[in-house]
């Protein structure tokens, strides 16, 4: 798919990654833009930055209304979508443990939002016989963040979800390409976790990811990898699993006793 002349929407637009994709599809010459983001004052003003043709539009993806609200009144100023970017994500660290609630927010936010994308789009995509759905997952999708068991759960399940999708509306001329980076220099990546600051040494920039984005949808490329090695870690998983599983166990072990001895007083 062309980016030129197309419109497009992205939630989570206002910054990170988002906000590099809005820049990049505004400089191919996108027909509309809309940066979508829970911070409405933030949207606006990335949106002004860029200039014509985008526009803000305020947008909590865990809420089901206002997903729909935010389909309603793009099709209502622009008469169609051709791509949606499901891009908004959080994170929280922790292991079984994490409270239910911290859980429920992950799944609102990584999953639902997706499926609240999917069941407000699609209608007037395969009336139109055509879209494009690029939906944002990580790494940790296809391979896991050993720090947040909820956040790799969460993120799988994305995967899963844009997998079906593909299957499911591919002959009905419906696209669908999941993003599954690592490590992105955003405010996402927290310098105080031993974790993040492992991913940050492979860190790509967002420019970088919307490069990635932008040849995988040239190409309609399902699973779009901005960092060379998570394709190599995950051909390496469906090859030998069991060993997969062994090595990923020992680097876990490495990064908690970092974490650990990061903890001891001076």
């Amino acid at each position: 798919m062309q980016v030129a002349g197309k419109v497009i929407v992205v939630t989570g637009g206002a910054n990170g990654i988002g906000r590099a994709l809005c820049e990049r599809f505004v400089h191919d010459g996108a027909k509309s833009v809309i940066v979508a983001d829970l911070d409405f004052e933030l949207a606006s003003s990335a949106a002004h930055e860029l200039g014509d043709p985008a526009s803000a539009i305020g947008c909590n993806v865990a809420i089901e209304d206002q997903v729909r609200e935010l389909v309603t009144l793009t099709l209502a100023q622009h008469g169609r979508i051709d791509l949606f970017c499901s891009n908004a994500g959080v994170t929280v660290k922790g292991t079984e443990c994490t409270p239910d609630h911290d859980w429920q927010r992950l799944w609102d936010v990584n999953v639902m939002s997706h499926v609240y994308a999917a069941r407000a789009v699609l209608p007037s995509m395969l009336e139109r016989g055509e879209g494009y759905l690029l939906q944002t997952s990580s790494a940790a999708g296809i391979l896991t963040e050993v720090g947040s068991a909820a956040y790799s759960v969460t993120k799988h399940a994305a995967v899963s979800f844009a997998e079906w999708l593909s299957i499911k509306y591919r002959r009905r001329g419906i696209r669908v390409s999941c993003l599954c980076p690592a490590g992105v220099q955003t405010q996402f990546l927290n310098d105080e976790d031993t974790i993040h600051q492992f991913l940050a040494t492979s860190a790509v920039t967002p420019e970088d990811v919307a490069e990635c984005v932008v040849q995988g949808l040239l190409e309609e490329r399902f699973l779009l990898l901005p960092h060379h090695q998570v394709q190599e870690f995950f051909a390496f998983k469906g090859e030998d699993y069991d060993r997969w599983l062994h090595n990923f166990s020992r680097i876990a072990q490495k990064l908690e006793r970092m974490e650990q001895k990061s903890k001891k007083p001076e």
